[in-house]
C-alpha cells in the first residue's frame, strides 16, 4: 500500500463511513482517524425528513452500523470536533481545538449544510441533523398548521410527513413545479398533482420574500405581496458544501457546482488527498461537465471508489449510474441518471393519472435518464441501459409490455 500508512478521514457521515469500510476491507491496517463536527456516530439522514418526523424511525432506527460493527474498524476517532484548517505543508489537518492530526493520506467527505433562511425568528427551522430532526418533530405536537418553504426532496418529504401527522401543510416553491432542479418540468407536474392530492395548498411561482413576528415567526411574506400566517416554518433551501477550512490549502473548489474539484479518480490537486459525497465534483464522462451529487447511494459508492483509489495512487475512474430514491405519501419515486435538464421526456409504463409510472428522459439524441413512480422492479431492471451510453431510440425500443 505504497507510503500510506495512515489516513484522516474529515468527517463522520455516510461517506466518512465507508471510506473507513473500504480501507479495512482493502486491507489497511494502519490509523485511520475520523474527525466528525457532530457528536453522533456516523447516522443516516434520510430518515429524518420521513419517519423520523412521523415517530416511527428514532434512535437506533437511524444507526448506520451497530456498536460492534463500528468499534471493529479500530477508528482513532474524534466526535464534537470540526476541521478548522488544511495544512498541506505539515499534512494535517487542524481542529477546532487547536490540535492536528497527521496522516499520509486525507478523505475530505464534510459533506454540506443546509441553506439557511435569513431570520433569526423562532418557530423557522431547516432539517439537515438529528438535532434539526428532533426540533421539528416536537414542533409538530404542538402545530396545527405547517408552512413548508422549497419544495424539492426535503421540503417534499417534511410536507409528506407533516399530512402523515395531521397537520395543515402550505408548500411553497419559486419555481413553476416541485422538484425542479432534479426533474423535468413536464414530469414535475404530476408531483404537484401528488401534493394536492393529499390535501396540501401548494403554491407554486411564487418565492419568499421574508418573515414577520415578534420573537417567534407569524406570517410569512410572499413575492406577489401576500402573506401566509404561521407559527412553524420549514425552509427546504437546498445545501452549501462544507469547504470554508480549505481555502488557502490548495485544494481547487469548483465554481458553478460549489464543493471540492476533483478527477475522475476523486482526486484533489493535493497529492494524497481524494474526496467524496455531497462535497465532490468531479468529471462524470456520460453527462459532461462537473457532477456533484448530495445522494445517499453516491456518498457510500464514492467515498469507497476515494478509499481504493487513495491506497492505490490512482486505480479505476468514478464512473456511476446516478441513483436517488424519495418516499413521499407512501410512495416510492426513484431517479437514475439525470432527469434535468432535458429534451425529450416520455412515459413508457404507466400513466401520471395513475400516479404510477416510468418515464424515460433524453437530451441530444441519448437517453440521461429514467424516472419511476411507484414502479420500483421496472425502474431497476431499466437500469442497465444507462450503465452503457444509449441512444434514444435504442432505448425506446428496449421498452415493451414485456420489460
Amino acid at each position: 500500500m505504497g507510503d500510506i500508512r495512515s489516513v484522516a478521514i474529515a468527517g463522520a457521515g455516510m461517506a466518512g463511513l465507508h471510506a473507513a469500510e473500504s480501507l479495512r476491507e482493502a486491507g489497511f491496517e494502519g490509523r485511520i482517524t475520523m474527525v466528525g463536527e457532530e457528536p453522533h456516530r456516523p447516522y443516516s439522514r434520510p430518515p429524518l425528513s420521513k419517519e423520523f418526523l412521523t415517530g416511527k424511525g428514532a434512535g437506533a432506527g437511524i444507526d448506520l452500523r451497530e456498536d460492534s460493527a463500528f468499534d471493529g474498524l479500530g477508528l482513532d476517532l474524534r466526535l464534537g470536533r470540526s476541521a478548522r484548517r488544511l495544512r498541506p505543508r505539515e499534512r494535517a489537518v487542524e481542529l477546532d481545538d487547536g490540535s492536528q492530526v497527521a496522516a499520509d493520506g486525507l478523505v475530505i467527505a464534510t459533506g454540506s449544510r443546509a441553506r439557511r433562511p435569513g431570520t433569526a425568528l423562532e418557530g423557522v427551522h431547516v432539517l439537515r441533523t438529528v438535532e434539526d430532526a428532533e426540533a421539528v418533530r416536537d414542533s409538530f405536537k404542538d402545530a396545527e398548521r405547517v408552512v413548508v418553504v422549497g419544495a424539492g426532496f426535503v421540503g417534499a418529504e417534511v410536507a409528506s410527513s407533516a399530512r402523515a401527522a395531521g397537520l395543515e401543510v402550505v408548500l411553497l416553491e419559486a419555481e413553476p413545479t416541485p422538484l425542479t432542479r432534479v426533474v423535468d418540468p413536464r414530469v414535475g407536474g404530476v408531483f404537484a398533482e401528488l401534493h394536492r392530492d393529499h390535501g396540501v395548498d401548494l403554491r407554486l411561482g411564487v418565492g419568499v420574500t421574508g418573515f414577520e413576528g415578534r420573537g417567534r415567526v407569524e406570517r410569512v411574506r410572499l413575492g406577489d405581496g401576500s402573506a401566509v400566517e404561521a407559527s412553524l416554518v420549514v425552509a427546504g433551501l437546498g445545501a452549501l458544501p462544507n469547504t470554508g477550512w480549505l481555502e488557502g490549502s490548495g485544494v481547487e473548489l469548483a465554481g458553478g457546482t460549489g464543493g471540492v474539484l476533483c478527477d475522475e479518480y476523486c482526486r484533489t490537486a493535493l497529492p494524497g488527498v481524494y474526496a467524496a459525497g455531497d462535497i465532490a465534483a468531479w468529471p462524470h464522462p456520460r453527462y459532461g461537465g462537473l457532477m456533484r451529487l448530495e445522494h445517499w447511494t453516491n456518498a457510500g459508492e464514492q467515498a469507497a471508489a476515494a478509499a481504493r483509489n487513495l491506497l492505490a495512487g490512482g486505480g479505476t475512474p468514478y464512473t456511476p449510474v446516478p441513483y436517488f430514491w424519495s418516499d413521499q405519501y407512501g410512495m416510492k419515486i426513484q431517479l437514475l441518471g439525470q432527469a434535468a435538464p432535458a429534451d425529450t421526456a416520455e412515459i413508457v409504463h404507466g400513466s401520471a393519472e395513475d400516479r404510477k409510472f416510468v418515464a424515460l428522459l433524453g437530451r441530444a439524441g441519448m437517453l440521461v435518464g429514467i424516472l419511476g413512480l411507484r414502479s420500483t422492479p421496472k425502474v431497476m431492471r431499466l437500469r442497465r441501459l444507462l450503465a452503457e451510453p444509449t441512444t434514444w431510440e435504442d432505448a425506446l425500443a428496449e421498452v415493451s409490455p414485456r420489460s
